[in-house]
């Protein structure tokens, strides 16, 4: 019974961590309206020190303002013919986005991005079908970044920012498919780590290879979030076990990818601008998480994702001084390989549709507006390493899930 409940609690968290599951690509509304391109974009604003630090010394403007955010609307279906099970879960998310960016010299800037990369929730109903995997489950995390840029010569700029990341994660699950307390309660665990810090970094080089074309590339490095001493808090436990359990805390090492992005962009006219990129995103990092608890015990949990690719498009029409267009889409793989597809981040291959505008109020502030839509692959997805008495139990069904959302902004340059 002891180890059932150790494996429960561990495992839970494996598959919540960040895993591919709803992570946010909304660092910026002109960035997002063209597809999330920007690693090779100088679109006018502070958000490009986001995409790449070396775009800083590019921006025309000696100081660039740049804050936004967006209300994300997430929404999973679950179904299992078999069995006629059925379920979903319906969240809301608001990342948000504040940069500055200041050219001391036409040749070195300094900028500070502080963004919300994660920030979105999965809510199932509580003791539903699979809640031996998960309940629900918050992420949150702020990341503040310092950049420099320095322009080489009058084409050639490299960057480097600092990226320091506060976060935290909470996530409840029932610590089996049939445990109850005495009052027939289903027995279920929180675990809760709060005030998660960690330190990275990104690297970042712009060329201007003509008077047309633009390359970019970035580089943000693997971050481990350390926890020690998260609270595990274990709700409706047979009587006898209550002891064993209550005051236990745990300590675990949580992966952020590792990620390199690279693109062009093209100034067709002084109306048109198009943009392609690719990112890859270093998810073998995460082969498992290792959990240890106050009691003694400890647990490993096998996740083995791959690595995966996003391709992202857009352009922008500026038909007037005051007003610039923009549409866009990417497509992205699903890191999680066959057999581990869990409901903790139930996702798969998906296809993303942008759209947006800047207004110019004035030559000096502007209001930037996106909307975007990701439709993710209807899947039969199953999760086959849940271990119960010792033996592993498969958990699947069909997933539908479907990300909406509309952002606003405001730029400030002069």
């Amino acid at each position: 019974m002891k180890k059932i409940i150790i494996l429960s609690a561990a495992a839970m968290l494996a598959g919540s961590v960040y895993a591919g599951g709803y992570r946010i690509s909304m660092q910026g509304q002109r960035q997002l309206a063209m597809g999330h391109t920007g690693v090779a974009v100088i679109n006018g604003n502070a958000e490009s020190i986001f995409f790449n630090p070396a775009n800083g010394v590019f921006l025309e403007n000696r100081f660039s303002f740049s804050a936004g955010a967006s209300a994300l609307f997430a929404n999973t279906k679950f179904q299992n013919s078999t069995y006629n099970w059925t379920n979903s879960s319906e969240n809301l998310g608001t990342p948000a986005y504040f940069y500055a960016n200041y050219k001391i010299s036409d040749r070195f800037a300094v900028g500070l991005a502080v963004y919300t990369p994660y920030g979105s929730a999965v809510d199932w109903d509580t003791d539903w079908q699979g809640s031996h995997l998960v309940n629900n489950i918050d992420l949150k995390a702020f990341f503040i970044q310092p950049t420099v840029s320095y322009m080489v010569n009058d084409y050639v700029s490299i960057g480097a920012g600092l990226i320091y990341v506060n976060g935290g994660v909470e996530f409840n699950r029932n610590l089996s498919r049939s445990m109850t307390d005495d009052q027939g309660n289903r027995s279920d665990v929180t675990l809760d780590a709060k005030g998660v810090t960690a330190w990275g970094y990104n690297v970042g080089l712009t060329a201007r290879l003509d008077d047309y074309v633009t390359f970019g590339v970035n580089y943000r490095s693997h971050i481990d979030m350390e926890v020690e001493n998260g609270e595990a808090t274990f709700s409706d436990l047979p009587d006898f076990l209550k002891p064993t359990y209550e005051g236990t805390t745990f300590s675990a090492s949580m992966p952020l990818p590792a990620e390199l992005t690279f693109g062009f962009s093209y100034q067709i006219n002084e109306q048109w601008l198009a943009a392609v990129e690719m990112n890859h995103t270093y998810w073998n990092k995460y082969e498992s998480l290792d959990i240890e608890f106050s009691n003694g015990t400890s647990s490993v949990n096998p996740r083995r994702y791959k690595n995966s690719n996003t391709y992202r498009a857009g352009v922008q029409y500026t038909p007037s001084e005051k007003l610039s267009l923009r549409v866009g889409g990417y497509y992205d793989e699903t890191p999680v390989r066959s057999g581990y597809f869990a409901p903790e981040t139930p996702r798969n291959n998906s296809l993303a549709g942008t759209l947006g505008f800047t207004y110019n109020i004035t030559p000096k502030l502007g209001v930037d507006v996106s909307a975007l839509f990701i439709h993710f692959d209807e899947f039969e997805g199953h999760y086959d390493h849940y271990i119960e008495d010792g033996l592993p139990v498969s958990f699947g069904g069909t997933y539908r899930s479907a990300v909406g959302s509309v952002g606003l902004g405001l730029s400030y340059n002069f």
